[in-house]
């Protein structure tokens, strides 16, 4: 097995198909209000916090862009559709995080979610229990792409950022492990891997089964 003390999670995309969820209903808000392109503002969301999204939509469609309003919708439409355990788990998280469980491994979550929504769909999915520690984007002031959500994460753990992988599907989440001194594992889910992207990351995988024989070796 290779040598490491903790694996920090991201959780949109990483453990939950959430990042598709939540895109398709902004589809489905952009159809009703006639938002055009959504889906490439919604991406370069990605991994960034409620403030950096706010700022990034308004940025492609203007000041008077009602964000706020369509947010506050999106966030209904998402919960009425996915709360009460619905959200689907990634394949092999389970497996994953029973392993390192079971191999002694810390085991954090760094997602830029905010806090209430994390703990309620970890405990949905009843795996709350394998995190020793949450750090989520309202306990920041620096959103991914900045390291500050990873070394919180590491801090409450107590290792050091080498010592630590990271694994993560976006790329601000990418950059965030990189910059933080963590070994980033990229799991692409919306975002295909890039060479930027391959040259940050310490492998590319394609699922968390594959994540699991790696850290076998």
């Amino acid at each position: 097995m290779k040598e490491f003390d903790a694996v920090v999670f991201d959780m949109d995309g990483v453990i939950f198909d959430s990042e598709k969820a939540v895109m398709d209903c902004w589809i489905e808000l952009a159809k009703k209000y006639d938002i055009p392109d959504i889906e490439g503002p919604y991406l370069a969301c990605t991994g960034t916090n409620a403030q950096r999204t706010r700022q990034i939509m308004l940025e492609a469609y203007g000041e008077d862009f009602p964000y706020d309003k369509y947010a506050k919708e999106a966030s209904v439409m998402y919960h009425e559709k996915y709360d009460g355990g619905r959200l689907p788990m990634k394949k092999g998280v389970v497996e994953l995080l029973k392993f390192l469980e079971a191999g002694g491994k810390k085991i954090a979550l760094a997602s830029s979610t905010k806090r209430e929504t994390v703990v309620n769909q970890l405990r949905d999915a009843s795996i709350l229990d394998f995190f020793s520690a949450i750090v989520t984007g309202d306990m920041v002031e620096r959103s991914k792409p900045a390291p500050d959500i990873f070394l919180k994460a590491c801090g409450e753990i107590g290792v050091e950022p080498e010592y630590a992988y990271a694994i993560e599907d976006s790329y601000n989440g990418i950059r965030s492990a990189h910059a933080g001194g963590l070994r980033p594992v990229m799991v692409p889910d919306l975002l295909p891997e890039t060479e930027e992207m391959k040259e940050l990351s310490e492998t590319v995988l394609e699922n968390l089964f594959k994540v699991k024989d790696y850290l076998s070796d």
